[in-house]
């Protein structure tokens, strides 16, 4: 168990990090860590579409109400933060202040792990551009140079949760995680999205797909573990160990 247990999770949307590491989430809480949940827009122009349809929407109402799913989703996976940076999406733009401002919550939460969009991502250059950005923010996190005084980051994992159209993304995993103990709060999470039901039933068939694999990797018919939901994560970094 990491020393630091804190983590720190980057959504392009205010919902992505519900689908994609909702599990993880709940389940590093439930082993004692605090996660940080970083929502760099509501998703409010692209992600909305069941919001627009109603009659008499505007922005600003997108806005708050996904802000309120976001909030309830947080809850169900008893999360220790959630912030809203409110930078706009479709497309996402992040100049030097936003860019210090991620710097400073990754400074001050000290992860022991983050994680992020898919590197390519061709049907939405939100998430892949959000992931570009925090390698970036990381980076300046261990600079001395940047605001001297501050306590510098050291070098936490990156893991990229899974896209929506896995093979079109390039995202290959290389670690699966066991959520079966907290599927419940994941699902609850999930539901909290009512204005992307469509994708209610599609990430509940993923994480038994993943659980499958978690089985077949963890030794399968020989004695692997057998975890009924799974979430999938490809890590960016090296591994640092003393024995395999």
């Amino acid at each position: 168990m990491a020393q630091n247990k804190r983590a720190l999770v980057l959504s392009a949307h205010s919902a992505d990090f519900v689908w994609r590491a909702g599990g993880a989430i709940a389940l590093h809480q439930k082993k004692g860590y605090e996660v940080t949940i970083v929502c760099l827009s509501y998703g409010e122009r692209g992600e909305s579409a069941k919001l627009w349809k109603q009659e008499g929407c505007t922005l600003e109402r997108v806005k708050t109400e996904r802000r309120k799913e976001a909030e309830a989703a947080a809850k169900a996976l008893n999360a220790h933060d959630i912030q809203f940076f409110d930078l706009g999406d479709y497309p996402l733009e992040i100049d030097r202040e936003a860019k210090f401002r991620l710097v400073d919550a990754i400074r001050k939460v000290q992860p022991a792990f983050l994680m992020s969009h898919s590197h390519y991502d061709p049907y939405n250059t939100d998430h892949s551009y959000a992931t570009k950005v925090l390698m970036e923010c990381r980076m300046i996190a261990q600079a001395w140079g940047h605001n001297p005084g501050q306590k510098v980051l050291g070098a936490p994992q990156l893991y990229l949760f899974e896209p929506h159209q896995t093979e079109q993304m390039g995202w290959k995993p290389d670690v699966f995680l066991d959520i079966t103990e907290v599927w419940d709060n994941k699902r609850a999470a999930i539901e909290c999205m009512a204005g992307q039901e469509h994708l209610w039933d599609y990430y509940t068939n993923l994480a038994q797909n993943r659980g499958n694999h978690f089985r077949r990797n963890s030794g399968g018919q020989a004695g692997g573990r057998n975890a009924r939901y799974a979430e999938g994560f490809q890590s960016v970094y090296p591994r640092t160990v003393d024995e395999l």
